[in-house]
């Protein structure tokens, strides 16, 4: 006999790539610790928006690691464009 789960329409979250989401909590973390936990809220998205930008022109020039946090530059852009992202959604 199967089961029923009636999930069909939610997100699926298993979907998130494991490496990706734990690169992204390790720059999080280095953010919460240089800064504070949530200071990415009283921060202008310009700045983010930079950040991102540059951290994409990095990766696009065959940088991988950023050199501070010696984790993936595309991380960086992960976590700059959730910032944007939350900004955007909360407004």
């Amino acid at each position: 006999m199967e089961g029923k789960k009636f999930d069909t329409d939610k997100p699926q979250y298993d979907l998130i790539d494991a490496h990706a989401l734990e690169d992204l909590a390790k720059v999080l973390t280095i953010g919460a610790q240089k800064y504070d936990r949530y200071n990415w809220k009283q921060v202008e998205t310009h700045r983010y928006e930079a950040a991102l930008l540059r951290h994409i022109q990095a990766w696009r020039m065959g940088e991988k690691e950023d050199p501070e946090t010696g984790l993936h530059h595309m991380a960086h852009a992960l976590a700059n464009a959730m910032f944007l992202y939350c900004h955007d959604k909360l407004e």
